[in-house]
């Protein structure tokens, strides 16, 4: 009698498994703003230390750095600190995503929305 209903098994398996993801991406979502990550630049006399979603929340300047002759230097690895920090933060999520796609049977180049 419910031989017809096989097809609705499958759809029904396939919303549990896509309300699982979704859950999944949310909770990601809210690992990566506590996730912290640390860019540093001229042998760790500037950290700057970010989110893994790329907010910057924290810069640590060694005070030995600051010359007045030497101002461009100063900004200068305040910057690259700060590109490292991004990009580590970048490294991060694309790796946390990379986990749960795995984790979630997903192709590892499938797009997610994030």
């Amino acid at each position: 009698m419910l031989k017809g209903l096989g097809g609705l098994g499958d759809m029904a398996k396939m919303m549990k498994a896509a309300q699982e993801m979704q859950t999944k991406m949310a909770d990601l979502q809210e690992s990566l703003a506590t996730m912290t990550v640390v860019g540093e630049s001229g042998a760790g006399l500037v950290k700057a230390t970010a989110t893994a979603k790329g907010v910057l929340t924290g810069l640590d300047i060694d005070p030995s750095i600051f010359n007045p002759d030497e101002k461009e230097v100063v900004e200068d690895l305040i910057l690259a600190a700060i590109k490292d920090a991004q990009s580590k933060a970048q490294e991060r999520s694309e790796s946390e995503m990379s986990r749960l796609t795995e984790e979630l049977g997903l192709p590892k180049d499938m797009n997610l929305p994030f």
